[in-house]
């Protein structure tokens, strides 16, 4: 569709994630918005809006990554400036949402951060939020605008597909990822089987047992985050002993917390197929790790949301 050359819509960027950004705008035929983006002597964030915003459309496109507090306030400024220059609309482009593991309370005194972040995100003037891959559904009630939340399930299932693995079996490493991994066994055309893990501490994870069969299959786990990567690799090696032939691993939001990519490279692990919700330090990037990009489905949701389309018909098989 055309998008009016611009005039009524704009895409902005934070120092999150640009080369994403970057990438969205030139899947749109537009540029990014004049802005600058940097620091105050004293640490603060400042923010400039080079161009008028009055009456358009804006898309601010920062995903909450490392440095998690800095990239948050660096969002919420330039919401707030966006907003004071007479924005018509502003949309949050969240490809990856910080603080979503902390959406309840497990103990006593604990706070739910991933509300605290939708509620500041609220409060600044964000009219709408575009997310992918929300570690917990529930976050998207958090908001009281509303939310389009992506999957990243149809990027990783149609590069699968063109690797042929033949006889596969989607692994989901928890039972809380039943559902994700029923979405990729779905478009693979394949069965399913669950790991039973406890933690007996945060970041640490056993494997007690397997639910289904992996024997003579390729193995494909699927998650929404690496993070350290302990979990997925021990998740990939006991899958090897329970007779899988090989092992890949795909997750949508590559955090990568050192040693992982060492953790990774070290694995049975034949691949890691994440995409770049979050910018990847070169040094992360070791042969196992494949990069997919999400600009031309987050491309695609903005033309969609522009010209008051369904955001949902793109998943439609």
């Amino acid at each position: 569709m055309v998008l009016d050359n611009g005039k009524r819509l704009r895409i902005f960027t934070g120092n999150a994630n640009p080369a994403l950004a970057e990438e969205i705008a030139a899947y749109l035929g537009l540029a990014i918005g004049d802005a600058s983006v940097g620091r105050f002597q004293n640490g603060e964030t400042q923010v400039m809006i080079e161009e008028s915003v009055r009456g358009t459309n804006v898309f601010i496109v920062q995903p909450t990554c490392n440095p998690v507090n800095d990239t948050i306030m660096e969002l919420l400024i330039m919401v707030d400036a966006v907003k004071r220059a007479s924005a018509a609309h502003i949309t949050a482009v969240i490809p990856y949402y910080g603080y979503a593991r902390q959406d309840r309370k497990t103990r006593g005194r604990e706070p739910i951060s991933a509300k605290l972040v939708a509620n500041l995100l609220t409060t600044a003037g964000v009219t709408r939020v575009v997310t992918m891959d929300l570690h917990a559904g529930q976050i998207q009630g958090f908001f009281d605008i509303p939310v389009d939340h992506l999957i990243g399930v149809p990027i990783l299932a149609d590069f699968l597909v063109t690797k042929k693995l033949g006889d596969m079996v989607v692994v989901s490493p928890d039972l809380g990822g039943v559902t994700r991994a029923r979405q990729l066994a779905d478009r693979l055309h394949a069965p399913i089987a669950i790991i039973e893990k406890r933690r007996p501490m945060p970041g640490v994870a056993e494997v007690m047992n397997l639910i289904g069969s992996v024997e003579g299959k390729t193995a494909v786990i699927i998650d929404d985050i690496v993070d350290t990567a302990g979990s997925l690799t021990e998740g990939a090696k006991a899958l090897t002993r329970y007779g899988a032939k090989e092992v890949y691993a795909c997750c949508t939001h590559a955090v990568l917390t050192p040693p992982a990519a060492q953790r990774v490279e070290e694995s049975n692990i034949t691949e890691l197929i994440v995409t770049n919700t979050i910018p990847l330090d070169p040094e992360m990037l070791t042969p196992k790790i494949k990069v997919l990009s999400v600009a031309p489905l987050f491309g695609e949701a903005i033309i969609r949301i522009f010209g008051d389309l369904s955001v949902s018909k793109l998943f439609d098989d």
